[in-house]
């Protein structure tokens, strides 16, 4: 499945967008660390999809990558940056790419110096998961799948697009239904900020070194819920702690982990819930019936902090 974004339109600047993978890990002279969870994807039909995975309407002012690596993504999204219309301001677009890796962080800045010369493109130096992101307008990334799920709840909350790549089966439970044996914390969570596609599976020999799993794109499209909460917090906190005892009845789960999700009073909650919901498992219960147990255990419950 491809889904071109409506400013997917081509100008004549062809300078990005060609590079070959495995030429550029050659220049970058060091190759993946698979103990550093480094698989770069090589694969250029699957490389060049991917900038076309953002929703329609995204605003490309300035687009953020999440490792780097030896630039095969980086060319690619330096391409959508470059050949599509800047603001109306009158600027132009940008790309900051985060590399951890010293040395992938010096060759990035060597190979696309010119981008760096011209202010289209940014390299930071840090650990995604305590650097700071620049105000981005949307994120595509082939992410470090040992951290995948922690640099993906630093971006869900920001409320813009991303294209993300992460394992196969991390994906699919990100994209479940309610009642699937795949449907979990995640997919709850996820689901809290953003409409979630699986838009593309990518299998092992796309990367070099290849992983030990198959894995998958997802787009995230940011959207406000149809349900409230009255403190985001608290409510990811209940859904992580009934989720601990899925096999479980909600009743029996909301009482079992309070010490989890904060309650003082969990037999307050379930006295106040409604039998239908109490009679169900976690597993089953979709976003909005999460948000209104965690309303009732807010208010029923005295929830600490």
């Amino acid at each position: 499945m491809t889904h071109r974004s409506g400013g997917d339109a081509r100008v004549n600047d062809h300078r990005y967008g060609h590079r070959d993978p495995d030429a550029l890990a050659r220049r970058a002279g060091t190759r993946a660390n698979p103990t550093h969870d480094q698989h770069f994807l090589v694969d250029d039909r699957v490389l060049d999809r991917i900038p076309t995975y953002l929703p329609e309407g995204t605003d490309y002012g300035h687009l953020l990558e999440v490792g780097g690596g030896a630039g095969a993504l980086t060319d690619r999204l330096l391409a959508t940056i470059v050949n599509v219309p800047g603001s109306e301001t009158g600027h132009k677009n940008r790309l900051s790419v985060i590399e951890r890796d010293p040395a992938f962080a010096a060759f990035l800045r060597e190979e696309f110096a010119e981008a760096i010369a011209d202010d289209f493109l940014q390299v930071i130096e840090g650990d995604a998961l305590s650097v700071e992101f620049p105000p981005f307008t949307a994120c595509v990334a082939n992410l470090p799948y040992g951290v995948s799920s922690e640099i993906a709840f630093r971006l869900l909350p920001a409320s813009k697009p991303l294209v993300l790549m992460f394992q196969r089966e991390f994906a699919e439970r990100m994209v479940a239904d309610p009642g699937t044996s795949e449907y979990g914390r995640l997919s709850v969570s996820a689901g809290h900020y953003a409409d979630v596609e699986l838009v593309e599976h990518v299998p092992k020999e796309a990367f070099d070194p290849q992983p030990a799993v198959e894995s998958a794109i997802v787009r995230c499209t940011p959207r406000t819920p149809e349900y409230e909460v009255g403190d985001e917090a608290f409510f990811l906190r209940f859904v992580k702690a009934l989720f601990t005892q899925r096999r479980k009845t909600v009743r029996n789960a909301i009482r079992n982990t309070g010490h989890i999700s904060g309650l003082a009073d969990a037999d307050a909650v379930v006295d106040a819930a409604e039998e239908r919901l109490l009679r169900q498992r976690p597993g089953d219960l979709d976003p909005a019936a999460f948000a209104s147990l965690a309303e009732l255990a807010r208010t029923h419950g005295s929830p600490e902090g």
